[in-house]
């Protein structure tokens, strides 16, 4: 029988599955072990992809998680929805392949919007595969100019998508910025002894980090999050099997990892500080359990899916917040969307001391 839970006993297991709570299993003690258990994170704005890592390894400075990263513990590409994320290095080719079709299918359609065809996109990968071959690495405006060097026009979006178009094929990935520029190396030179699952056990795999890493929820957030068909997501989930356990949420069928239900399900009043693109949002459809919809115009302002950096209480959305990074401080302004009392602003600036410790500068803030 399926174990029955409130939507507040769901909201404390997913904020378990998603490691900003101890959990009975999980004890990620580095970045490549927290990427292997979300499987992929969010991580189109690569500070905000650093900070899901860091609040998630309390103690790791950016400094650190950089180092990761240079280490190819994870990397950066476009493994589904057209949108970047933080995989696991040996994993990013099977996935790619896997999540893959259905956005490559569809770019034939963008490509017409931008005046490009498919013969554009192929021998943009080619330049891009010479010009990074022997292990180099170049920045986006260097990829750029080799691509305009080959007669390809990079005007407007035609760049992005060529790039994109890139990456998607598994030609090239996003290696770690140099300063502020995002560089660009070839896959196969990047990560030379990938995993090469069958289809059956990469799905199975996608199934079982999703959930494990989100649940409750179902095949249909699976979808969703991997840009897989629903037939594709369902067989994830069974070749997952006996790892993933049936519980009901306020009478909805959803799937959590087996190990989570020895996790306690009362709410905790523990407090967060996350960036805006974080799993904690950006990994589900519907968001009801963790944010208020009269709130929703405030964390995603416009709808246009640039989410703001979120104040998490308890599990709940109650505020939001910016910051300006200098040379001699960070600077962060907190909006309210619930009223904090004195205790919670106590706890607020903690927190958000735990941030400017984490880039090694001192804290300004205000309210």
């Amino acid at each position: 029988m399926p174990v029955r839970l409130t939507g507040a006993e769901a909201l404390a297991l997913r904020m378990t599955s998603l490691l900003l709570r101890p959990h009975p299993v999980a004890r990620p003690q580095g970045v490549a072990e927290v990427v292997k258990w979300f499987g992929a994170m969010q991580a189109q704005d690569a500070a905000s992809g650093e900070w899901s890592l860091g609040v998630r390894l309390p103690g790791r400075s950016q400094a650190d998680v950089r180092a990761a990263l240079e280490r190819r513990e994870a990397l950066r590409t476009w493994p589904m929805r057209g949108t970047v994320h933080l995989v696991p290095s040996r994993d990013a080719h099977w996935m790619l392949a896997v999540t893959g079709i259905r956005a490559l299918a569809g770019a034939a359609a963008r490509r017409a919007q931008l005046g490009l065809d498919e013969d554009d996109a192929d021998r943009a990968a080619d330049v891009l595969g010479t010009a990074l071959a022997g292990g180099g690495r170049l920045t986006r405006a260097e990829c750029l100019a080799a691509l305009g060097a080959a007669g390809l026009d990079t005007a407007g979006q035609r760049g992005y998508h060529l790039l994109w178009y890139a990456s998607q094929r598994g030609v090239t990935c996003i290696a770690p910025q140099v300063g502020k520029e995002q560089t660009f190396a070839l896959l196969d030179e990047w990560v030379p002894d990938p995993r090469r699952p069958d289809r059956d056990e990469a799905l199975g795999l996608l199934a079982l980090r999703y959930v494990r890493s989100h649940g409750p929820v179902g095949p249909h957030d699976l979808a969703r999050w991997s840009g897989l068909t629903v037939t594709d997501a369902r067989r994830g989930l069974a070749v997952a099997g006996d790892a993933l356990a049936p519980v009901t949420v306020d009478g909805s069928e959803a799937l959590v990892d087996a190990a989570l239900l020895d996790a306690p399900r009362t709410p905790v009043d523990d407090l967060h500080t996350l960036p805006g693109f974080d799993e904690y949002l950006l990994g589900f459809k519907d968001r009801t359990l963790m944010l208020d919809p009269a709130h929703a115009t405030a964390v995603v302002p416009g709808n246009n899916g640039v989410f703001q950096s979120t104040v998490v209480r308890a599990g709940r959305v109650v505020g939001t917040w910016k910051r300006t990074v200098g040379k001699s401080a960070v600077t962060v302004t907190v909006r309210q969307l619930t009223p904090f009392d004195a205790a919670l602003r106590s706890r607020v600036r903690s927190a958000l001391a735990g941030y400017a410790a984490y880039l090694g500068l001192p804290l300004r803030h205000s309210w």
